[in-house]
Formats: C-alpha cells, structure tokens, sequence
C-alpha cells in the first residue's frame, strides 16, 4: 500500500469527523475565493462545529458567494423562480446563511479579504474580520494564519480525454499554487483536500495536479452539485458609450484584462464590432466623441490580435476569442488566467471546447498575473501594450480611485487585483490603467455625481491615476498636472455637476481662477447619450444582452422597473411621482404578467395596491436609464 496514496471518501460528513478529530477539534480552514469553495465539506465541518462548543473553526477565504436574497415577499416572489431554475442542486454555504443573518457561533470566525458586493454592509463580524489586502499579497497572510487545510473543488478528467488520474484546480489556482510552492519550500505544513465535481471543467497546464497533492478526495453526492450561476445583466446604452470610448484605447498586439460585469460586456461587445464590423463601429464612436479630435485613438481591425493577462477569465474572453480578436499566442497561450467565474454558459463552453483549444488557456496562480517581481523581463517582452480595465465606484476630481468601500470605513467588496494592476501599469513599458465608473448615482429620486472633490476613503491613490473612461469619454491623467486633471475631468463630468465642482477646485487654489468651462463640455447628459447611440439600438447593434442571458422575456422587462422602483421607494415624492404615473398607465398584456409574476394581479392591501400602481409606473416608462 502506498502511504502516499490520497484516501477517499463519499461523505463529506464522515471526512469532517476525521479531520476535527485529528486536529483536536480546532481548525483553521483555508479556502479559494468565489466558485472553487469544497460547498459539501466546509457545510459539514460548520455543522459539527457549530454543534460542539468546544470545537473551533476559523474560515479564511475571500468572495463568499450567495444565491439572491429575498428581503420582501415582492423580492421572493421575483426571486424563487430564478433560484429554482437556476441554483437547483447548488449547495448554499451553511456559513455564510448565519452570517449574513447574524447568528454566527461564537466558536466560528469567518475572515475574507474580498465581499460579495454590498452583501455586507452594517454586518459587524464581516466588517469586522475583514482583511484589507491586495489579492497578491492574499497567499501569505492565509501562510500567517497557519493553515491547517486548504479545501478546493476540483475536476477530473470526467470526459476521457486522457488516462491520467491527474486532477485540476480549475477555476481557482490563483492562490493554492502559491501555498503548495510555500509548502514544498518548507514555510508551511498544510493539508490539501480536493471536493470533486463533475460539472466543473478540467483546466490543464497549470492548474493540473497529481492526485498525489491531495491527502484526501471528497466524492459521492458533491460530484453532482450545481455551479454557482452568475447571471448576465443587461447593457445599458450609457455603458455601452464607456465601453466604445475604452475600446478604441486596446492597441492591436497588445494585451488585455477586463473584469466582470455589464460594463466588461459593453467593451467586448465594442471590440468585437470593431473587429467584424469596422464602418458601423467606426460610426458610434464618431457620434460619441462629436467634434473631439480622435486621430489618435485606435479604431482599426485586429491584425495582431490581442494576449489575455486577467485575474479573472470573465466568459467575454471565449468570444473575443471565437471572433478572431484575442488571437496573439504567448508559448502556445491565448490567455493567462488565476480564476474564474460566470454564468452557467461559461462552464458548459469550456467542458465542450476542444482540449486543443481549452489549453490555450493557462489558469494559474496569482503572482503572475497580477505581480511583475517575477519574470518581469519576460513580462515586459510579452505584456506589450497592456491595457488593465477596472471598474470603480467613484473618482475624486484630482484623480484618486474609489472602489472597494465607503468613506464610513466600510467594505463593499474589496480591492482584489486593482492596485497590483494599477502598479503593473506603471512598471511595464507602453502599460496604461484604465479606470471605468458611471458619471451618475440614482438613489431615491435623485441623481449625484460619482466624480467627487473628496471622498474619506481611496482604493487607488492619486499619484497613480491614469485613465478614467465613463459614458462622456476618456479622462488621460497621468503625468498632468493638477490644474490639467481637474479640467480632464470636469470634461467627463455630467453637466449639471461641473460647475459647482470647478468653483470648488478654484476655492482650493488647483485651477487658474480664469479657467472657464468648455461648451461642449455641458451638453455631457444621458439624454444625450442615448440621443447619439439610440439609432444604433434600433438597427440592433447594440442589444441589451449582447452575449446572451439566462433571465426570461419578463425577467428582462421587471429587472429595471423593480431597480427604479427600489430606487424611489427611498423618497415619498418619487414614489407619488411613480404612483401617479402607473394611475395613468394603459392596461397591457406584459403588464398583467408582470403583475401576476410579482403577485401583484389582484392586490388587497393599501401597501401592495401603492406597490402595484408604482410598479405599473415604472413598467410603463423607458428603462435605458435605469438598467
């Protein structure tokens, strides 16, 4: 018998009892942010825990991923059929349930160094066991928390392509590789526990292990278990103008990273009709950019093509791929990625590419794709032209960052990869950073503006602003000075904000008194927006969905309603306005379905019948703003 041989099991219950038996009941768990979490085992572990007081188990792991959460009978109602469509099977973390209700044990401690977006907020033990990190620096503060385990879920090769027993950590090497390099050199002496799931797709290079790593296997049930689903959300036309601006700023042969979300779809929806469909492409950007000199963007096809360096291998990438656009090979790779996650299309791609095909893809771990202290000449000879787009949520007037968290101190989420990509931008010749925000905040009625003279809490500093792109164009700032990046922003500020926010900079002395606002600067409004790029939408150019989604028809048409009905439940005047525009709304088929989707058809009390005219009221007006 092999003393080195991984053992197996089949019930996570059963593997729990072992291992806290011989840890004498006190673990320190370490786990993959987001998709690759071992759901069946750390939910026996927490069970017995919480089960035994004198038992203690300390989680530590970033991006705990949670299925919708209802809050009303209005947001269950909305909520249960996409749950029951889209998470049937997924095995929600016991964990985060009781934190996220308050009702952690006291023998169990939860410590992320990234949050769900939002899901967090005025939640004491999550804000309290926070770590404010960059993810590559994550690795070695779960090595100082002297890990006992780290617990993965992996694939196999499920699908016969090979004889190999190897396993794969898939959709997250991006910090265990790092801890089994720390392990081999003698800093640590953690134990590796695979969870294997047959859904989840085998990635090779990197990311493949010999069974051997893992000193035990989880099989059984869990191999069943549905992925967490992230589903697409819809493009609005002023993300669409943030994405065309961003995209003529990708260099052909150069090297791209994009994140999650609507804002990453717009630009690869942009790059791709450059690729394919040049005039049309060519058209938007010249109704966007008006009379502003645009010689020196680039507008032209992808000769080249594109290299992808991303933390995360967002489901974009596979159709910047399949359209011919991140098609420059680096050894053999189209693109270097530490984790993924997305919707359930993005699994099945991978499982049904071609094994050719999917090794182009290198999932690997996070120092190399976020730091340059490694191979940085080989970086610097491979990286060419690097564009690293990020999202925030605000920027300050003279240039600093706001993503992760409030001027309260609080978390939203965390700062991941944006300041490793930030300072990578710097260190690599010909790299730029590219920061895209919304101009505008709804809330209640109101709008405010997301560009800002201050704000108490920054992600990224101001000394290391670069370019900040939103729907009114491209902000350039590095190397300005001041007085020239308060004018660069001013000029993708909505107008309604400039002047208040340029009487201010002249208070502080940081722009010449003289200075006056550009004409063209104050028409930066989404009706205009959508003045310019309405026509495009209308010749299908611009979908709400560009690459799919897993919402229905009706799905589609409440998501924005119940968003601007949220909004103005915030203030008593704006939901009279709404109110009183749903008393004036014709009767219509997608109406009553609606209605009768959220149970609102034939509604009883005073409270639901407000809820029905408000939501009649926002169904009956456009939704390009609001989604």
């Amino acid at each position: 018998m092999n003393p080195n041989a991984s053992q197996h099991w089949q019930e996570a219950a059963d593997l729990a009892k072992f291992l806290l038996q011989t840890h004498d009941g006190h673990l320190t768990v370490g786990m993959p942010l987001g998709l690759g979490k071992a759901n069946h085992l750390i939910n026996a572990l927490y069970q017995q825990v919480s089960e035994n007081p004198s038992y203690s188990l300390n989680i530590i792991t970033a991006l705990t991923l949670q299925t919708p959460q209802a809050k009303s009978a209005l947001e269950k109602n909305f909520f249960q059929p996409i749950k029951n469509r889209l998470y049937q099977g997924y095995a929600e973390l016991l964990y985060a349930r009781d934190l996220r209700a308050n009702k952690l044990p006291n023998n169990v401690q939860v410590i992320e160094f990234f949050l769900q977006a939002g899901a967090y907020l005025n939640n004491p033990h999550a804000q309290g066991n926070y770590i404010c990190a960059n993810y590559s620096h994550a690795s070695s503060y779960l090595l100082d928390k002297k890990i006992d385990l780290v617990i993965q879920m992996v694939a196999h090769n499920n699908h016969h392509e090979s004889e190999s027993t190897d396993l794969s950590l898939s959709c997250n090497p991006d910090i265990t590789l790092e801890l089994l390099a720390a392990r081999t050199a003698g800093e640590t002496d953690f134990m590796l526990i695979a969870e294997l799931n047959d859904a989840l797709p085998f990635m090779a290079n990197d990311a493949q292990l010999p069974e051997s790593e893992f000193a035990h296997i989880l099989q059984g049930k869990c191999a069943n278990a549905t992925l967490f689903n992230v589903p697409k959300s819809a493009v609005a036309l002023t993300e669409y103008a943030a994405g065309f601006h961003a995209s003529s700023l990708i260099r052909d042969g150069g090297t791209l990273q994009i994140g999650i979300g609507s804002s990453g779809d717009a630009l690869a929806h942009a790059l791709i009709m450059r690729h394919r469909n040049n005039s049309s492409y060519k058209q938007i950007i010249a109704s966007l950019n008006g009379d502003k000199e645009i010689s020196h963007l680039h507008l032209e096809p992808f000769d080249l093509g594109l290299y992808g360096v991303s933390e995360m291998l967002v489901d974009v990438f596979l159709d910047l791929m399949q359209a011919g656009v991140l098609k420059r090979e680096v050894d053999g790779i189209l693109i270097q990625g530490g984790f993924f996650l997305g919707p359930s299309s993005l699994y099945q791609r991978l499982r049904d590419m071609p094994k050719q095909t999917r090794d182009k893809i290198n999932m690997t771990d996070i120092g190399y794709i976020n730091g340059t202290h490694i191979d940085f000449r080989l970086k610097q000879k491979n990286r060419q032209h690097a564009r690293f787009i990020n999202n925030a949520m605000k920027a300050t007037l003279l240039g600093a960052i706001v993503s992760d968290g409030l001027d309260s101190g609080q978390i939203v989420s965390g700062v991941g990869g944006q300041y490793d990509f930030v300072r990578q931008s710097f260190a690599l010749k010909g790299a730029r950073s590219i920061i895209m925000l919304k101009a505008l905040r709804h809330s209640g009625g109101k709008k405010s503006s997301n560009i800002v003279w201050q704000y108490a809490h920054t992600t990224i500093p101001r000394h290391l602003r670069d370019i900040v792109v939103n729907e009114y164009g491209i902000a350039d700032l590095r190397g300005a000075s001041d007085q020239d990046v308060i004018a660069a922003m001013l000029s993708i500020t909505d107008s309604q904000f400039q002047n208040n926010l340029l009487q201010v900079a002249k208070a502080n002395y940081k722009i010449e008194q003289k200075f006056e606002l550009k004409t063209s600067w104050q028409n930066n409004s989404h009706s205009a927006i959508r003045g310019k790029l309405q026509p495009y939408k209308q010749q299908e150019l611009l979908p709400a969905y560009p690459f799919g989604t897993d919402f229905t028809e009706i799905e589609q048409r409440l998501i924005p309603a119940l968003k601007k009905l949220k909004s103005a439940s915030k203030s008593k005047t704006s939901l009279f306005k709404l109110t009183a525009k749903g008393l004036l709304a014709s009767d219509n088929n997608s109406d009553n379905t609606a209605l009768k989707r959220l149970g609102l058809q034939h509604p009883s009390s005073i409270k639901d019948k407000i809820t029905r005219l408000a939501l009649l009221g926002a169904l009956s007006q456009t939704t390009e703003e609001f989604i």
